[in-house]
């Protein structure tokens, strides 16, 4: 009888720390999400930015400014102005007219207006990224959260039920064959206890059809979750350096954030969602913070555009 007792109660602390939890209220948040309003970019390969070694660059702008920052100035759609801008302001062509003094005010309202739109929309996608990682780390924290409180319920009751069995077994029976049994019962006990301890992994349903890091991990030929000029700096790469996409992907492989040989990881993260533990909602949430700070980052390349634009006059 003792012995089915214990057994009972090692199966539900089992069950317990293993089975997933349904809290509709919990399931209703998780759900509506608020961290974008559901934006979706709508373009084509055609437009995004044309690589810079393909298109026609003023020399002379080629010398003022660094490599770097052409290059953010062809993601943000400005080398056309720059270069007009460039040619009215260099001191070999004849003197300025009021026209032209005109259209560099104009230019430079032009570029002023790109890299202030380009920077809200960094801040827009940052936002939704930093957003939704705050999220998923509420969530695991609501995890382990459950899980100590299961594990301090079962440590409590390890200890009480080792010493019943300590003071029952030390004099209170005095049958040998039953205060045998009832040792063995309670170790029995015990080892139950400790064996849930050890597998006590909360597990939650969380689902995210809208799932950014599936595009960065796929890299299709262009997204609806990533404005043009920037999935084209996430993708852009050269002979000296590979795609920033790629370079993430390799940093969450090499870090062990993923796995690329197990598919049910892939899916996981990379697809729809499923059955989640505390540690992997964790994990899911570094990789938003990664990718967060490396598109964040971008703001201050183009910091670095706009003083070089500004040293142009100085330079001429």
């Amino acid at each position: 009888m003792r012995k089915s007792v214990v057994g009972c109660f090692i199966t539900i602390s089992l069950l317990g720390a293993c089975a997933p939890i349904k809290d509709a209220t919990l399931h209703n948040q998780i759900i509506a999400s608020k961290c974008n309003q559901q934006n979706q970019y709508r373009y084509t390969v055609a437009d995004l930015p044309t690589a810079l070694d393909d298109i026609a660059v003023d020399t002379a702008l080629r010398h003022k400014l660094s490599a770097g920052s052409l290059h953010i100035a062809n993601t943000i759609g400005i080398i056309n102005y720059l270069n007009e801008y460039s040619a009215l302001l260099n001191k070999q062509t004849t003197p300025l007219t009021m026209d032209k003094r005109m259209r560099i005010l104009e230019l430079e309202q032009a570029i002023d207006h790109q890299i202030n739109n380009a920077s809200l929309v960094i801040s827009a996608v940052s936002s939704e990224l930093d957003c939704e990682e705050e999220r998923i780390s509420q969530i695991a924290h609501y995890l382990t959260e459950k899980q100590g409180s299961l594990e301090s319920k079962l440590t409590i009751g390890a200890i009480v039920l080792g010493a019943s069995g300590a003071i029952l077994t030390g004099g209170v029976i005095k049958n040998d064959k039953a205060s045998n049994a009832v040792g063995i019962s309670t170790g029995i006990g015990e080892a139950g206890l400790g064996l849930a301890m050890l597998f006590n992994k909360r597990k939650i349903e969380f689902y995210h059809q809208r799932n950014i890091l599936r595009d960065i991990y796929e890299g299709p030929a262009v997204s609806s979750l990533f404005p043009s000029f920037i999935w084209y700096y996430l993708n852009y790469e050269d002979k000296n350096q590979p795609a920033l996409r790629k370079d993430i992907i390799d940093k969450w492989s090499q870090f062990g954030q993923i796995d690329q040989d197990a598919l049910h990881i892939s899916s996981l993260y990379f697809g729809d969602g499923g059955v989640y533990i505390a540690d992997e909602l964790n994990n899911r949430a570094d990789m938003y913070d990664q990718l967060e700070s490396q598109i964040y980052l971008l703001k201050q390349k183009l910091m670095t555009l706009a003083a070089e634009i500004d040293s142009l006059k100085s330079l001429n």
